[in-house]
């Protein structure tokens, strides 16, 4: 998919992020993890509605923190463009999974171009519902986000809302699709499908990346089903 004009005060990069509305994440299978159970390093395709390759997304993880932390694991994932070069870097550290533990809860750091904070994605304790913060670089407030009371893969897609900071308006979703009975029971590799305004800041769509992977690793990220 050809560039287009990058927009002002747009990081170098993002310019496929200020035409659109919709993105697409499919995970990659991975045969050592469907033959072996060994959790490998995650890989995803980054396309638009159209079904083009925009982006390619790489985890960089050691075997100990992919196979002893499981989903929990700190990383490091690398959002690539088509021609190779490292437009974002999402980073995950390590926090606790518990609900019952509010003082260290999940986030994520968005980074375009890396090494650039232009956003986090932070959990927001509640007793049954997931919900996150969407924050800007100076760590204020922009959108929440909040998902179903039980989270199920086998009941189709399951859509987690992205809302304005009232909650009263819903003005996307980030959703987790169902990939079918197979792939679903024997392996962890799922599909997304992001929906966000297309006037929205380019930098909250590169947040909203993150967001969609914190997502998948928390709640869809397994060994094995």
């Amino acid at each position: 998919m050809p560039a287009p004009p990058r927009p002002l005060n747009c990081p170098p990069g993002l310019e496929y992020l200020s035409q659109i509305d919709l993105i697409l994440i499919h995970q990659q299978i991975e045969l050592t993890e469907v033959l072996f159970g060994f959790e490998s390093n995650n890989t995803y395709e980054i396309k638009n509605k159209f079904g083009q390759r925009i982006y390619i997304a790489a985890e960089d993880t050691n075997f100990c923190n992919r196979n002893c932390c499981g989903p929990n694991r700190p990383f490091t994932l690398n959002i690539l463009d088509n021609m190779g070069r490292e437009v974002i870097t999402l980073e995950r550290p390590l926090r606790c999974s518990s609900c019952y533990c509010p003082c260290c809860l999940q986030e994520i750091e968005i980074q375009a171009p890396p090494g650039v904070p232009v956003g986090y994605v932070t959990q927001i304790w509640h007793p049954y519902l997931p919900k996150f913060a969407i924050q800007n670089e100076k760590r204020e407030d922009v959108l929440k986000i909040t998902g179903p009371c039980f989270v199920c893969t086998c009941t189709g897609d399951i859509d987690f809302k992205i809302k304005s900071l009232d909650e009263q308006i819903v003005v996307g979703q980030i959703s987790k699709n169902w990939t079918g009975i197979f792939r679903e029971a024997f392996t962890d590799a799922d599909n997304f499908a992001i929906q966000f305004p297309r006037d929205l800041d380019i930098k909250m769509k590169a947040v909203m990346l993150g967001a969609c992977f914190l997502v998948d690793y928390m709640f869809f990220e397994s060994t094995r089903k």
